[in-house]
């Protein structure tokens, strides 16, 4: 039996009859296994309490992973695998995982070498029929499944219902909170000449119409937000916009104010979130829908497909406009950055007295920086919960801090907090590493390598047309030349008032990274190391891609401008370690962040901040 604090005699006893009730119920369907992926039927994510079936089926609480479940075990399974279920993550959840999943009741497995189909694949019967909700998976991934099942004689079956759904008796309902308008003045252009450039898309590519099923295209389309999922401001949607410059707009009546209805005019008819699958079967009959393969689930291809749409297959038009910011939105992003980075400097000032004292733990230093952030009353919220690792917990890349994993934050000790926040111009995401009293020299080295990696890659110059990765080198190269690394990408994509975790560029060289650099993207720069069971650390800034002018250039150039300004901590810095060009970059960032953090933060603090930002 697993260790872990999460699987105490009471959640245990939980999980194991909700275990059972699952298996119970999908003998009843005449199902010999199914597959739970943590998604929601939007593709999205982070997703609603209601979607939460991960969780609530194994205990694990991580925003990414999926889990198998079967009625029976394998003829001849002695090991793991006789337990008849597993759950599946990748190397960000690798402790996270153990520690909040009781090893008696399921299988570790790793992603991407490991897939749920694979592992059922590997222990299904000629004539088993293994069940999966087509609203919570790509009609590729079921394609490919129902193929590898096949080859062992076993049958991927849709249900109508999920399962989970069935047996879960307390289940959230779906957000109700009502939708309401983004104002042009942080959107930067209007919804109408949105739809506008959509249809003529369409015509270009001779379709009618196209689908729209991630929540923050729709939001982003129609400038509109909501509060239906914890940290990302968007309401639960379906959009369909047409070649004529309108568009339909899928949702709960409840959830549609006065407000909403006058912004979004004429242009677009409202309809129920009810009325989506049998629109999709009556309403586009020999017509040409764009539906985008990554982000519309099973389902909806199949009731394009029932009611004779001509599907052309092709990436939500959407996703690559939303991610290169109009002017309006960078500037958005720049004061939305000022604002959060003078929170987070309090905080870490703050820190700098409490921090030692060892009377502060996880959750109550997370409360702290919430309290500095919510002091300004454009916060809308948080960007994502919270990652307050002290210690051994910092070693956990997505570590989610919870009162039974509350660590206290001590003495010689290394102290990591990853937040972010919410603001009508913009979404934030850094990452600060701080020394708690006197650090180790190893932890100062590893903590100057992650450095140099993140000084690497916001200097890069590159032409146009990289990709995110062909960068991501730049930032591990010098822990790779000391044998270390780090099992995370580099950098993702953020948002305009939107998901923190925005596509489709990424700095990585696995699970994507193969989007084209454009001016105009924001990523994520950070790079990071993790001593399993000592301590982590990590450098995050927010990163804008810009034109660069290159004397003697026979090629556009592009550069990355830095937008998050936070003191680093300086008490960690190996100073010997750095080029003449990594510490005038360092010099620099620590000029620009006191030039523009001073004038926002309290005169006590001032002395510190000199301090903290002195030159290298």
């Amino acid at each position: 039996m697993s260790t872990s604090t999460l699987s105490s005699a009471p959640v245990l006893a939980k999980i194991t009859d909700r275990l059972a009730a699952l298996r119970e119920e999908l003998r009843r369907r005449n199902l010999q296994g199914f597959i739970i992926p943590l998604t929601d039927e939007y593709m999205s994510e982070y997703v609603g309490d209601y979607a939460q079936r991960l969780h609530w089926i194994t205990g694990f609480g991580g925003s990414a992973g999926s889990a198998a479940v079967m009625t029976h075990k394998t003829d001849g399974d002695t090991g793991p695998e006789a337990k008849g279920a597993a759950i599946f993550v990748d190397g960000r959840y690798t402790l996270q995982v153990r520690d909040q999943v009781d090893d008696a009741l399921y299988e570790y497995a790793s992603l991407p070498a490991d897939q749920p189909e694979s592992w059922l694949a590997a222990r299904v019967k000629a004539g088993d029929r293994i069940g999966y909700d087509p609203w919570l998976h790509t009609r590729d991934w079921a394609r490919a499944a129902t193929a590898l099942l096949a080859a062992k004689g076993a049958e991927l079956v849709a249900q109508s219902d999920n399962p989970i759904d069935a047996i879960w008796a307390d289940q959230p309902v779906p957000g109700l909170s009502p939708a309401y308008p983004h104002p042009v003045t942080y959107a930067g252009k209007p919804h109408e000449e949105k739809l506008d450039d959509i249809a003529v898309w369409l015509k270009e590519r001779g379709d009618d119409a196209t689908i729209i099923s991630a929540l923050d295209s729709v939001a982003w389309v129609l400038n509109i937000r909501g509060a239906d999922v914890d940290n990302t401001p968007v309401a639960l949607s379906y959009a369909i916009a047409k070649a004529d410059g309108t568009a339909d707009l899928f949702i709960a009546p409840e959830k549609v104010t006065d407000d909403l209805r006058n912004h979004l005019g004429n242009r677009v008819s409202l309809r129920g979130r009810d009325e989506f699958a049998k629109a999709l079967a009556n309403d586009y009959q020999r017509q040409r829908v764009t539906i985008d393969p990554q982000r519309a689930v099973a389902a909806i291809f199949e009731g394009l497909e029932q009611g004779g749409a001509v599907l052309d297959v092709v990436r939500d038009p959407v996703v690559l406009a939303k991610a290169i910011k109009n002017p309006v939105e960078i500037s958005g992003h720049d004061e939305a950055q000022l604002l959060d980075g003078a929170a987070l400097t309090r905080f870490l000032h703050w820190m700098s007295i409490e921090g030692p004292k060892g009377t502060q733990t996880e959750l109550s230093a997370a409360e702290r920086l919430h309290a500095f952030r919510a002091e300004n009353p454009s916060l809308r919220g948080l960007s994502f919960d919270s990652i307050s690792g002290a210690g051994p917990n910092g070693a956990v890349v997505h570590y989610r801090v919870s009162t039974e994993t509350d660590r206290r934050i001590e003495p010689d000790m290394l102290y990591l907090i990853d937040s972010g926040g919410q603001y009508p111009g913009g979404t934030t995401d850094i990452t600060r590493t701080i020394a708690i009293g006197t650090p180790s020299q190893e932890m100062r080295e590893r903590f100057t390598l992650v450095l140099k990696g993140h000084i690497a890659l916001a200097c890069a110059l590159f032409p146009a047309g990289t990709r995110g990765g062909q960068l991501d080198v730049l930032a591990r190269r010098a822990l790779w030349e000391q044998g270390l690394d780090y099992a995370h990408g580099t950098g993702h994509g953020v948002g305009s008032f939107l998901a923190v975790h925005e596509g489709p560029q990424r700095i990585a060289t696995f699970g994507g990274g193969d989007e084209p650099l454009r001016a105009g993207m924001i990523c994520s720069n950070e790079p990071g190391y993790y001593k399993t069971g000592e301590y982590g650390i990590r450098i995050e800034n927010l990163v804008l891609v810009e034109d660069r002018a290159v004397p003697g250039a026979e090629r556009a150039m592009l550069g990355f401008r830095t937008l998050s300004h936070v003191p680093i901590d300086r008490a960690l810095i190996v100073a010997e370690m750095l080029s003449p060009q990594e510490r005038e970059w360092l010099n620099a960032y620590h000029s620009e962040t006191l030039r523009r953090v001073s004038p926002r933060v309290p005169q006590d603090m001032q002395d510190w901040l000199q301090s903290a930002c002195a030159l290298i």
